[in-house]
């Protein structure tokens, strides 16, 4: 039963994909999967799965990271229900695990985009025009509808070892140390999260940029390590922050990628994170007020606004 729930589900969101893109097809989306999943899943991993297991989760994985990276957040509600389903597949082996604890953490973006789909009317089309796409939500609907969801939601139980433990380590980078939150929204706080793509940790820091910032991926992954994790992560928001002297932006960047950031910037000829909001990556948008509203719940602190930051920053 469970086999045939699984294929229904990831062939209605190929099917969705299919409808945006008349010139696609089957084959060609099995064929793009199949590569996807050769550039970024670990195969061995995935060979615990059964085959057709194997199948949906490569199909969906390559689809969620579409979504995430393309620019409507609308676009992200079809596949939470394909997650929900996937998920239990996942938590069966421990050597899927870490990718059932990358998307357990991003439940949240699936949910809220389907909360947005029933709240933000669709346009107004008149007859014979074709029907135009569900607007971006706001960026104070984000925030407002961020803030609501985690006004009552308790610490992850998996945080109490942490927070108290990272903090110094981001104070000593002169990093604000309630940024340590940000390890609830990557990974919630499990160190053994990864995803798809290769990020790692509890910070979800990709292979790079952990060797960039002092961590060795090989022959043991510092990334898998809290401490050196909290130390690379924190120099990385501290590098981002000298850059953009912004925490909107810097977050953005952290999530999205200096690159992405730098360019909407450069395109709107601005620099505020309010003018490149809406472009930004569907996941981006989401992951900013999400940062924030954690923020505000776990520590009382705004991170845009909040002299809190700035003393820290300057050693105060």
């Amino acid at each position: 039963m469970r086999q045939v729930l699984l294929t229904a589900l990831v062939a209605g969101i190929s099917l969705c994909a299919l409808g945006q893109n008349e010139e696609g097809s089957v084959d060609e989306l099995m064929r793009s999967a199949e590569q996807w999943a050769k550039e970024n899943l670990d195969e061995d991993a995935l060979r615990m799965l059964r085959s057709a297991d194997q199948q949906q989760v490569r199909q969906f994985f390559q689809e969620l990271e579409k979504e995430f990276n393309g620019q409507y957040v609308i676009d992200l509600a079809p596949l939470k229900d394909t997650a929900q389903a996937l998920l239990p597949v996942l938590e069966e082996y421990e050597e899927t695990l870490p990718y059932a604890l990358w998307l357990k953490a991003r439940l949240d973006y699936l949910d809220t985009a389907s909360e947005f789909r029933l709240i933000i009317p669709p346009p107004k089309t008149l007859p014979g025009q074709t029907p135009r796409r569900i607007p971006n939500p706001s960026a104070q609907q984000e925030q407002e509808l961020w803030i609501r969801k985690l006004a009552e939601r308790p610490p992850l139980k998996t945080a109490n070892p942490y927070v108290s433990r990272l903090k110094p380590i981001f104070a000593a980078q002169k990093v604000p140390p309630e940024l340590v939150w940000i390890a609830e929204v990557e990974s919630s706080f499990d160190p053994r999260a990864r995803s798809p793509k290769g990020a790692a940790g509890l910070f979800q820091l990709m292979p790079a940029t952990a060797k960039q910032y002092g961590l060795r991926t090989w022959p043991i992954d510092g990334r898998l390590q809290p401490d050196k994790s909290a130390q690379a992560a924190a120099k990385y928001l501290r590098h981002l922050h000298g850059h953009y002297q912004d925490w909107r932006l810097a977050l953005a960047a952290y999530n999205a990628g200096e690159g992405t950031v730098d360019n909407l910037l450069a395109r709107h000829k601005s620099r505020s994170f309010e003018s490149i909001a809406g472009q930004l990556p569907a996941e981006t948008q989401m992951y900013v007020p999400k940062v924030e509203a954690t923020l505000l719940r776990r520590e009382g602190t705004n991170v845009g606004t909040g002299n809190l930051f700035l003393r820290h920053l300057e050693g105060g």
